[in-house]
C-alpha cells in the first residue's frame, strides 16, 4: 500500500469501525480508533509533503477501475501533485486536531462514537475530492462532503434548529452543485475526456471555441469556468449562496472548526485553483470571481461586526476571508489564495476551537452579551484566542500577515479596475475584521462579568485533551506564514508549485506584487491597528458609544444586524412560493388526481363491488341457487350471442 493510499483510506477505515462497531467497542474505543487513524494520516501527510514538494515526486496512483462503458473508462485514482499535497496536509492536520479536541468537547454527549465516525467520513470525502484525477471522482468527493456535512450540522437532531440548518445547507449547496454538474458536463463536451491532464493540455487549442448554450453562442471556456465557479460559490459560501454558513453553527463546535475553517468551505478555492489552466483563458470568468470575492469580503465583515453569537461572528469572518481567497484567484494569484487557505486553516480552526473552549467554560453560553471578565479564569484559552485574532487581523508577524497582505498586493499589482476594486474592498474588510475580532475578545474576556454567579462559579480552563490541539494550531497561526512564504508566493514559488498551477506570464500578479509601492504594503497594517483601536474605544474605554451609534445609524445597523435581509428575500421569493406550489400539487395533484382518481379510486371501487357481492352471502340455499341460475342464463346468453354473430 502506497503512502497516499494509506492517508486517504485510514479515515474511511476508522469511519467503518466506529460506525459499524461503535456499540461493541464503546465510545472510548471509537475515539481511540478515529483519533489514531487521523494522527497517523497527518504524520504520513507531512512525509508526503516533503516527498512531493522538496523531492518533486508527483504521481498518479491507481486504486481501482471504477467505470467502464464501451470506450469510456474512469479509474479511481489519486492525483498526488503539489496542489493536492498542500490540501492533504492541511486537511489531515486540522482534522486530527479536531478529532482529539472532540474527545473532551463531546464527553457528555450520548452518541460520541457516531460523532467521531461522521468526522472521519467527512475527512475521507474531502481527501477524495482533493486527490481526484478526473471529473467523476471530483464530483463523487464533492457530493460526499455535502452528505457528511449534512450529517454533522444536524448531528443534534433533537434540536429543530439543527435539523433546519442541515436541510438549509444541503439545499443551498444543491443549487451550486447543479452549476458544478453542468460545468463538468461542459468540460466533457468540449474536451471529450474527464481526465484532468488531457483537459488541461487541450485548453489552448480550445481557447477560441464557441459553444451553443440555451440557444446562444457563448465562449466555451468562459461558460465552463462560470459553471464550475457556481459550484464553488455554493460550497465556499460566497455572496448569493452564503446563507447556509451562519446557520450551520447549530452543529457542535468541532464541526464548525472542521467544516468552516479548513476543509469544506475551502473546496471551492481548491476547485478554481485546480482548474487554473482553464480559468487563465477565460478572463471574463476571472473578473466575475474577482468582483464577487471582493463584495463577499466586505459584505460578510459588515454583518460580523453586529452579531452577538460568538460562533456566528467567527463564521462571518470565515466567509469574509474566503472572499479574500476568491478575489486573489480572480487576479490569477492562485499561489496567494492557496497560501491564505493554508494559514487561514490554522488560525480559524484555532478561533473556532477556542470559542468552543469558552462555550464549554461558560456552561454552553454562546451570547457574548452574557460573557465578560473571564480572562483570568481561562488564561490559556485567552492567550490562544489572542494569537488567532492577531493572525486573522494580519498583524506582523503572524501567519495571516504574510498571506493576506500578499493577496492585497497582488490585487493592486493587477493594475485593472477589477483588481483595484478588490484591493479597496480588501482594505475595508481588513479594518472591519480587526474591529470585530477585538470586539469579540473584549466582550468575551474583559470588562465586568455579565453572567450570573452560578455560571461564573463554574468557569474553568478546558482539559488538556482540548488545549493541546489548540496549541498545535497556534504554532501554525504563529509560524506557517513566515516558514512557507518563500515557497507559496516567494522566490521559489515556481519550483514549489511545479505544473499544478498554470499561469500565463502576463497574469503573474504574485511576481508583480513584490514591486508594489511601500504604502500598499503598510496600509493593511495601519487599517488593522485602526480597527483594533476603535474596538478598544467602543467596547472597553467608552462602552456607551455602540448604543449611541446604533441609535444614530439605526437603519444601517438594522440592515447589517439582519444580514442585509437576504434570508427574508429568499424566503419571500423562493421558499414561500415553493411551499404554495408544493401544497397545490400535494392537495390537487397527489390528493385529487393520483389518490382519488388512481390508487384510492380503485380501492374504493373494489370496496363498493365487494359490498354488493357480499349481500349474496346470506347463508340461504335458495339465494345461492338463484345466483347459479342467473350465472347459467348469462353464460347461455353469451353463447347464443356469439353464435348469432358468426
Amino acid at each position: 500500500m502506497s503512502i497516499e493510499t494509506a492517508i486517504v483510506f485510514l479515515p474511511l477505515l476508522a469511519f467503518m469501525i466506529a460506525f459499524l462497531f461503535g456499540k461493541t467497542i464503546g465510545d472510548r474505543g471509537a475515539q481511540l480508533v478515529t483519533c489514531s487513524a487521523l494522527i497517523v494520516a497527518a504524520v504520513l501527510a507531512c512525509v508526503l509533503f516533503v516527498d512531493v514538494i522538496r523531492d518533486g515526486n508527483t504521481r498518479v496512483t491507481e486504486v481501482a477501475q471504477w467505470v467502464s462503458s464501451g470506450s469510456f473508462v474512469a479509474g479511481w485514482t489519486l492525483r498526488i501533485d503539489q496542489l493536492s499535497t498542500v490540501m492533504i496536509a492541511v486537511i489531515t492536520i486540522v482534522s486530527s486536531c479536531v478529532h482529539v479536541y472532540s474527545v473532551g468537547y463531546m464527553s457528555h454527549d450520548k452518541a460520541q462514537a457516531r460523532f467521531m465516525a461522521y468526522l472521519s467520513l467527512f475527512t475521507f470525502a474531502m481527501l477524495m475530492l482533493v486527490t481526484a484525477d478526473n471529473l467523476l471522482q471530483l464530483f463523487f468527493g464533492w457530493e460526499g462532503v455535502g452528505v457528511a456535512s449534512y450529517l454533522l450540522i444536524g448531528f443534534w437532531n433533537y434540536k429543530d434548529t439543527a435539523n433546519k440548518a442541515a436541510i438549509k445547507a444541503f439545499i443551498v449547496n444543491r443549487v451550486g452543485d447543479f452549476g458544478l454538474a453542468l460545468g463538468l458536463m461542459t468540460c466533457y463536451v468540449l474536451f471529450d475526456t474527464i481526465q484532468f491532464d488531457s483537459i488541461f493540455d487541450q485548453v489552448f487549442g480550445q481557447k477560441d471555441t464557441m459553444f451553443d448554450f440555451l440557444g446562444y453562442q457563448v465562449h466555451g471556456l468562459t461558460l465552463a469556468a462560470l459553471l464550475l465557479f457556481m459550484g464553488a460559490v455554493g460550497k465556499s459560501a460566497q455572496l448569493g449562496l452564503h446563507t447556509w454558513l451562519p446557520d450551520a453553527m447549530e452543529g457542535p463546535t468541532p464541526v464548525s472548526a472542521l467544516i468552516h475553517a479548513a476543509t469544506m468551505v475551502t473546496a471551492g478555492v481548491f476547485l478554481v485553483a485546480r482548474f487554473s489552466p482553464l480559468f487563465e483563458f477565460a478572463p471574463f470568468a476571472l473578473q466575475v470571481v474577482c468582483v464577487l470575492g471582493g463584495l463577499t469580503a466586505v459584505f460578510a465583515a459588515t454583518i460580523g461586526m453586529t452579531q452577538f453569537d460568538i460562533k456566528r461572528v467567527i463564521a462571518y469572518s470565515t466567509m469574509s476571508q474566503l472572499g479574500y481567497m476568491f478575489f486573489a484567484l480572480g487576479v490569477s494569484a492562485y499561489g496567494a489564495a492557496m497560501f491564505h487557505l493554508m494559514t487561514h486553516a490554522f488560525f480559524k480552526a484555532l478561533l473556532f476551537l477556542g470559542a468552543g473552549s469558552v462555550i464549554h467554560a461558560m456552561s454552553d453560553e454562546q451570547d457574548m452579551r452574557n460573557m465578560g471578565g473571564i480572562y483570568k479564569k481561562i488564561p490559556v484559552t485567552y492567550v490562544l484566542m489572542w494569537i488567532g485574532s492577531l493572525a486573522l487581523a494580519g498583524m506582523p508577524f503572524f501567519a495571516g500577515y504574510y498571506s493576506k497582505d500578499m493577496i492585497l498586493e497582488a490585487a493592486y499589482a493587477d493594475h485593472t479596475n477589477f483588481g483595484m476594486f478588490a484591493f479597496w474592498c480588501g482594505i475595508i474588510a481588513a479594518f472591519l475584521t480587526a474591529f470585530y475580532s477585538w470586539r469579540l475578545l473584549i466582550m468575551t474576556f474583559h470588562g465586568k462579568p455579565r453572567a450570573d454567579d452560578k455560571v461564573m462559579s463554574h468557569v474553568h480552563e478546558s482539559p488538556a485533551v482540548m488545549v493541546v490541539p489548540l496549541v498545535v494550531l497556534a504554532f501554525g497561526a504563529l509560524f506557517a506564514g513566515f516558514f512557507f512564504y518563500p515557497g507559496f508566493v516567494g522566490e521559489i514559488r515556481a519550483e514549489f508549485w511545479g505544473e499544478s498551477l498554470r499561469i500565463l506570464p502576463e497574469n503573474d500578479t504574485v511576481g508583480a506584487a513584490h514591486h508594489v509601492p511601500q504604502w500598499v504594503k503598510l496600509l493593511p497594517i495601519f487599517v488593522g491597528l485602526g480597527g483594533i483601536f476603535m474596538a478598544y474605544v467602543c467596547y472597553l474605554w467608552k462602552p456607551s458609544i455602540p448604543a449611541r451609534c446604533v441609535a444614530a445609524f439605526a437603519p444601517i445597523h438594522k440592515l447589517f444586524f439582519n444580514k442585509w435581509f437576504v434570508d427574508e428575500a429568499y424566503d419571500k421569493i423562493f421558499v414561500r412560493p415553493a411551499f404554495v406550489l408544493g401544497s397545490f400539487f400535494f392537495k390537487k395533484g397527489d390528493g385529487v388526481i393520483i389518490n382519488a382518481g388512481g390508487v384510492d379510486g380503485l380501492s374504493n371501487a373494489s370496496d363498493t363491488v365487494a359490498k354488493v357481492l357480499s349481500r349474496f352471502q346470506t347463508g340461504y340455499v335458495f339465494h345461492y341457487v338463484f345466483v347459479m341460475v342467473m350465472g347459467v342464463l348469462a353464460l347461455l346468453s353469451w353463447i347464443v350471442f356469439r353464435l348469432g354473430l358468426n
